[in-house]
């Protein structure tokens, strides 16, 4: 089997979260090179938009859904709108998430903690939830950590480096599942 051929997502859907910058739209990007059609998930609309553009200039059908994956149910709405438009969910990337503002934990505002915390961890949980209500057997849930789960860079996030170790422990307890 040429090693290309282990890449084709020909006839398979992908939902992308974070879809309108950086690894985001280059993910869905690469989806839809791939063969895949992608629904893509991101709350600036204007920037997803650009992304659908990517994704049709690759040659796959795009979906762009205005997404906050830390509410419950634009996560729903957005599966909802890809199992209109395409029938199917094979592919969810849980790649929203943000480290917000770094303060040392003495100084961390409780409403930052819990927004990092909220968008990494919970957004991941409410997105999984919602595809695996639809994905058939042999789908997958890519959950998108950080190496700061694993390690410090020695600059004050705690915040984002336990909700992305906690991504981890998601990432085990749904695939046991």
């Amino acid at each position: 089997m040429p090693v290309l051929s282990r890449f084709d997502l020909q006839g398979k859907v992908a939902v992308v979260t974070g879809a309108s910058s950086g690894l985001g739209v280059a993910i869905a990007k690469g989806m839809a090179e791939a063969g895949a059609d992608v629904a893509i998930g991101a709350r600036r609309e204007e920037k997803l938009r650009d992304t659908q553009r990517l994704i049709e200039d690759a040659g796959g059908r795009g979906l762009a859904v205005r997404t906050d994956v830390t509410v419950v149910e634009d996560c729903q709405a957005l599966v909802d709108a890809a199992m209109d438009a395409f029938g199917r969910v094979d592919i969810l990337v849980n790649n929203a998430g943000d480290g917000g503002e770094y303060h040392p934990a003495t100084d961390d505002p409780p409403e930052q903690f819990r927004r990092v915390v909220d968008l990494n961890l919970m957004g991941s949980y409410w997105m999984a939830q919602s595809v695996g209500r639809v994905m058939q057997p042999g789908s997958s849930v890519i959950n998108i950590s950080s190496v700061m789960a694993l390690t410090t860079a020695k600059m004050p996030a705690a915040g984002y480096s336990s909700a992305k170790a906690a991504v981890l422990g998601l990432t085990r307890d749904l695939a046991a599942q």
